[in-house]
């Protein structure tokens, strides 16, 4: 199969999935049907599948990442000792582990094309991704609850494993409860991924965004956290800190200097 035969057999597996969407016609434009592709999984829910699909599902990100290009850690020139700064997709960034800010439900974003972290990694994670993330919600028999972590393959991104944190909600003024549920997210990623020997994690901006921590105040804890998590570690972890936009690039910036 060709890349473009591989993404339309995707596609028509997922809708024959679906009564309700059997009509639908795939598309011939190559972008409309990568959006339809990105909108059918991230609108699945927790399901098995078929082997055949997952394996020119594999084939298919397999290409996608190698098109985008991966950024390895090797590359990269630390910050401030043991930590650093990286500003690109996460999603192609080759280390032990990355960690997604995950909301309660933990199985992603069901919002179609929706931009955030969450819905990036679980869609070029690939949909087994969201298989293990709903059976370990079964077995859990509760939300996430808010600063803890859990820790699952990375499937078919670079990194090796991704560890699912969520982060406190602020909406209007921010306490030192948050302060401190914030701090235990980063505290709890990096106990999973030293407890699964990574030498390294990559973490986005937890909690930020539609989350509404202040960027700045938010920055300011993922920077001391991790300082007093390495300084009491028996093994150090490289810490990356991967930014998106560039106001919080600048903050890294100005607290790593």
């Amino acid at each position: 199969m060709t890349h473009g035969e591989k993404r339309r057999y995707l596609i028509q597996t997922l809708l024959n999935e679906a009564p309700g969407y059997r009509r639908i016609s795939i598309p011939s434009d190559e972008q409309d049907q990568k959006d339809l592709l990105r909108s059918l999984m991230n609108v699945r829910r927790p399901a098995p599948i078929g082997d055949d699909f997952l394996r020119i599902q594999d084939e298919y990100l397999e290409e996608v990442l190698a098109e985008k290009g991966v950024t390895r850690l090797a590359d990269l020139r630390p910050a401030d000792g043991a930590l650093y700064i990286w500003q690109g997709d996460i999603t192609t960034l080759e280390c032990d582990a990355i960690v997604n800010a995950a909301n309660s439900g933990l199985t992603g974003c069901y919002i179609p094309c929706h931009n955030c972290v969450d819905n990036c990694i679980h869609t070029y994670a690939g949909i087994q991704l969201r298989n293990i993330c709903g059976q370990i919600m079964a077995e859990q028999g509760h939300e996430e609850p808010t600063g803890q972590a859990k820790l699952t393959p990375a499937y078919n991104l670079p990194c090796k494993y991704v560890i699912h944190t969520v982060g406190p909600i602020v909406s209007g003024r921010l306490t030192q409860a948050h302060r401190d549920l914030l701090a235990a997210c980063y505290r709890s990623c990096l106990d999973a991924a030293a407890a699964h020997g990574c030498a390294s994690v990559a973490f986005c901006c937890i909690s930020t965004g539609v989350f509404g921590f202040p960027q700045r105040e938010a920055a300011k804890i993922a920077v001391r956290t991790a300082r007093e998590y390495n300084a009491g570690a028996e093994n150090e972890i490289k810490v990356i800190f991967n930014v998106f936009k560039d106001e919080d690039a600048r903050i890294y910036h100005a607290l790593l200097g």
